[in-house]
This record gives C-alpha cells, sequence and structure tokens, in this order.
C-alpha cells in the first residue's frame, strides 16, 4: 500500500457499498416534496444529487460487466499497488482544491420531480444491486490488477475505483444533509 494501510477486504468492501448508498437512500427517501426538489447555493437538489449518484454507478456497473480481458486491452493493468481509502480520499481532495467541483457534463443530472423519484429510486436499486452481485463475484486479485479510468484523477485500480464510489456517496449525503438544514432555516 501506498500509505501503509492495508487493503480493505473485499467483503468490507461489499459492506461499506451497501452501507452507504442505502444510508444516502434512505435520507433522500425520506423527504417531503418541497425538501427534495430544494436548492441551495446553486447546489444540485437532493433528487438531483440522487441521479448524480445513480449516473455514477451506472458506468462502473457496465465496466465491471466486461471481461477482464477487455479492461486489460482497453485501461491496461496496475503498475502500482492500490492507495488505502483514505490515501484515495487524499488525492481526490487533492484534486479538487482550487477547482470548481464540477462533474463531467454526463454525470450531471437534470432537475428531478417528486413524483418521478420512485422511478429513480428503483433504476438506482438495481444498478446498485448488480454492482454488489458483480464485487461479489470478483477474484481478490482483480482489485488489483485492472485499472478505470476516473475523469478526475486518473487510471484507479478497480479496489480505489470501489474506494471512489464509497467517498463519493458519502460526501452527497453530505450535502443533501446540508442542504436540507438550509431548507428548515
Amino acid at each position: 500500500m501506498n500509505d501503509n494501510e492495508n487493503p480493505w477486504s473485499k467483503a468490507t468492501l461489499l459492506d461499506q457499498l451497501e452501507h452507504h448508498h442505502l444510508a444516502f437512500k434512505a435520507e433522500i427517501k425520506n423527504l417531503n416534496t418541497d425538501q427534495y426538489t430544494y436548492s441551495w447555493e446553486n447546489k444540485w437538489t437532493p433528487g438531483q444529487q440522487l441521479r448524480h449518484i445513480h449516473l455514477s454507478v451506472k458506468p462502473l456497473v457496465l465496466a465491471l460487466s466486461l471481461p477482464r480481458f477487455v479492461i486489460q486491452w482497453k485501461f491496461g493493468l496496475a503498475n502500482r499497488s492500490s492507495r488505502s481509502y483514505k490515501g484515495l480520499v487524499e488525492k481526490y481532495q487533492n484534486a479538487l482544491a482550487g477547482m470548481p467541483a464540477a462533474a463531467p457534463k454526463s454525470f450531471h443530472p437534470v432537475p428531478e420531480e417528486y413524483h418521478h423519484r420512485e422511478d429513480l429510486f428503483s433504476d438506482y436499486d438495481k444498478a446498485l444491486k448488480k454492482l454488489l452481485k458483480q464485487v461479489r463475484n470478483m477474484r481478490d486479485k482483480d482489485l488489483e490488477c485492472y485499472v478505470l479510468p476516473h475523469p478526475l484523477i486518473g487510471k484507479l485500480t478497480l479496489r480505489e475505483m470501489l474506494y471512489f464510489t464509497i467517498y463519493h456517496v458519502q460526501h452527497h449525503q453530505k450535502i443533501v444533509q446540508e442542504i436540507i438544514r438550509h431548507a428548515k432555516a
């Protein structure tokens, strides 16, 4: 490991992925119409935050469904060990430092209406279940061997991409909590 921490086991990755994504979903599921569509300081509404997380999980599900030789052919193999969770988060935060946090256009959600949220929850649930199944079926060595591109921080091992997916949903849950605090004020 680059920062002397042990990599998370596949069981821990699965547990953390499921726990944080379900917590994020539960937070938004409890919102009323006004809260779901509330925006503060030009941040996406909670509904848009939900769509963004769904949009960010979908390509990972697609990538992990590819045969490993295709991932290797398209993106290569890792030439280093995975960073720890903490190391990955620090790399991401350093990349964001001094620049406006802007997701690539393909990850920008459109305005979300409250009455469409059940369809979005259903789509998100399906994507999350596929992701968890794919990770369950992976070999531990695949997490270290194969890489995928991240739009801001470059090539990440599959383990690092899963770390990012865990951090990313927590980051957006904190934004939702901040928006809701201001919606009540």
